[in-house]
């Protein structure tokens, strides 16, 4: 789990604007309905749909992608054995299945998973899809060559730690069992109810061993999905997508693959795309982005027009920034320290330097405000919107700091990523209020995260943020404060150095629950027992706005990753 800020970095590093609320995903600024583009909302068969992208898709294999829940380009061509509820907003963030006939059937303690597969379901090239095909798919994704999947298989699965891929141990994983065609088992080290959500992983999509290129691979991967890669240049700098005419709409509930083709242009600045998708002339009028948010000012602009802002798709993903305490480092040894900090805290300030209401919404806690989470409401620390600098100066002096302090606060100097300089300027001004002087300390990229990532390295205040592969509490909580996750020797993201064994008791306990709803309560009530250690400040959730072309059709953007999903949109 613990490299699960691979995806937050991402997604953080795909946008100048990325910020995201919690609520219904909309079409339009205020609406959910797909006539909000236009008087004729009726999806049509066939045309080529373009996505334009800032972001190559590189490594174009199942194994290699990091992905979750098939809201984005892969989904298109690689089918797993669930995948997420192809609606908008809330609705959006459920489980579902994909290849497998339900979400999978756990023995009594969760240590055991087994899926059997849909009737009918074929390859590109009208072979049968097997189970032994998943099987091997996911083998082959522990493959050193192969890496940049998620972690969480070598983790969670019997004997697989040091397990090198079927390149090298033909045996394969006897985690793993294939009794059949139709039906695949999978053993566990420890109890996992959120086994279903790992099962959206792109790991988890069927490869034919015998057409297994290896690293070549990605260069024509074989489809189990409702389009074929027809071409894949300069490494998914441009992908031409055909339909896979043995894809059956009657074996797959989810994908809709209205267009006859589609066309994923990357590599392109996020300026040029948004003004590709704002002109909409040619190609661009049928074309939607999956990763290039609007900026502030390019927000503005769209507002004031009545046909672009009926154009814009807005989506929430889970996604939290804050201030991240090392209390090993003096002052922030002493809890009342934090706490003045969390008082101190203008966040009204901090949302307008993120960009405004329209990108970001004020954050009382870590979970995300959306109930596939958990969100429990709570404030900890009342301070109102612009702080309590009286409360602050209270504790401080409690805490032998009756003239106040100064500290350094850490931070990225990349505009690309939330914990930017403006918003470290704003925790700046709002702090000295209450008589905190704040040292800033403004990092490059790859150093800010590499220091802030290593036990030996990592100040003891600084800015942070956390996105989840799926939208449960689990893998939003435990990376950061399951106690039996901090690294010492790579990279750590317990930033609070957290190991409270009721905490780490509540995880498993929560982990050994199948059934999600009553799990996302647990997840709430223990966001709020760990916040009271005031091991972070939640500073805000951010909020997608994205453009589309005009003679687009059927937006579904759901609250899994916040993404227009290219499998539901048609043109015109």
């Amino acid at each position: 789990m613990r490299q699960l800020s691979l995806i937050a970095r991402r997604v953080a590093a795909a946008s100048v604007g990325l910020v995201v609320a919690a609520g219904a995903a909309a079409c339009g600024p205020e609406d959910n309905d797909a006539k909000a583009s236009g008087s004729d909302s009726t999806p049509h068969q066939g045309g080529t749909l373009t996505i334009l992208n800032r972001n190559p898709q590189q490594d174009f294999d199942p194994a290699r992608l990091y992905t979750s829940g098939g809201g984005k380009v892969p989904s298109l061509v690689f089918r797993t054995l669930t995948t997420r509820n192809r609606e908008n907003g809330a609705a959006g963030a459920k489980v579902v299945p994909d290849l497998a006939t339900d979400t999978g059937r756990p023995n009594k303690d969760a240590t055991v998973w087994t899926y059997t597969l849909k009737e009918g379901l074929k390859y590109e090239d009208g072979t049968a899809i097997t189970s032994a095909d998943i099987k091997y798919g996911i083998e082959r994704s522990f493959a050193p060559e192969l890496s940049g999947g998620a972690p969480y298989l070598r983790d969670w699965l019997v004997g697989a730690a040091d397990y090198q891929g079927p390149y090298k141990d033909a045996k394969g994983l006897d985690a793993i069992e294939t009794p059949d065609s139709r039906t695949i088992v999978f053993h566990l080290n420890k109890p996992e109810g959120e086994f279903p959500y790992l099962a959206t992983q792109t790991q988890f999509a069927p490869v034919p061993k015998a057409k297994d290129t290896g690293t070549k691979y990605e260069e024509h991967p074989v489809s189990s999905g409702p389009y074929k890669v027809v071409k894949n240049e300069n490494d998914g700098e441009r992908l031409t997508l055909a339909r896979n005419t043995y894809w059956s709409e009657k074996t797959d509930a989810e994908r809709k693959a209205y267009p006859d083709k589609i066309d994923v242009r990357s590599g392109l600045d996020s300026s040029v795309i948004n003004q590709r998708l704002s002109a909409s002339q040619g190609a661009d009028a049928t074309a939607i982005t999956t990763d290039t948010n609007l900026g502030p000012a390019e927000l503005a602009k769209v507002t004031g027009d009545k046909e672009l802002a009926a154009r814009v798709g807005t989506g929430h993903f889970g996604y939290t920034n804050y201030i991240a305490f090392n209390p090993e480092v003096k002052p922030f040894d002493d809890i009342r320290v934090r706490q003045a900090v969390s008082y101190a805290v203008d966040r009204s300030s901090v949302v307008n330097a993120a960009g405004g209401s329209s990108l970001a919404e004020a954050a009382t806690t870590f979970l995300p405000n959306q109930k596939s989470f958990g969100y429990a409401p709570y404030d900890l620390f009342p301070a109102g919107a612009t702080g309590d600098p009286a409360k602050a100066k209270e504790l401080l002096k409690e805490a032998g700091h009756p003239n106040g302090l100064t500290v350094t606060l850490t931070h990225s100097n990349s505009q690309d990523f939330e914990t930017s300089p403006e918003i470290a300027t704003a925790i700046q001004d709002a702090l000295k209020k209450a008589g905190i002087t704040v040292k800033l300390q403004g990092l490059e990229e790859n150093d800010y995260s590499d220091t802030i990532h290593d036990v030996k390295t990592e100040p003891g205040f600084f800015l942070a943020h956390w996105g989840a592969d799926w939208p449960s509490g689990g893998p939003f909580l435990a990376p950061i404060f399951d106690g039996r996750q901090i690294v010492t020797d790579g990279a750590n993201f317990n930033t609070g150095l957290l190991n409270d064994k009721s905490v780490n008791a509540d995880i498993d306990a929560i982990n050994k629950l199948t059934d999600l709803d009553a799990a996302a309560k647990r997840w709430g009530a223990l966001d709020k027992k760990i916040g009271e250690q005031a091991l972070t400040v939640p500073l805000f959730h951010p909020v997608y706005k994205r453009l589309y072309g005009k003679d687009v059709r059927n937006i579904v953007i759901s609250d899994w990753d916040g993404v227009l999903d290219p499998s539901q949109v048609s043109v015109k």
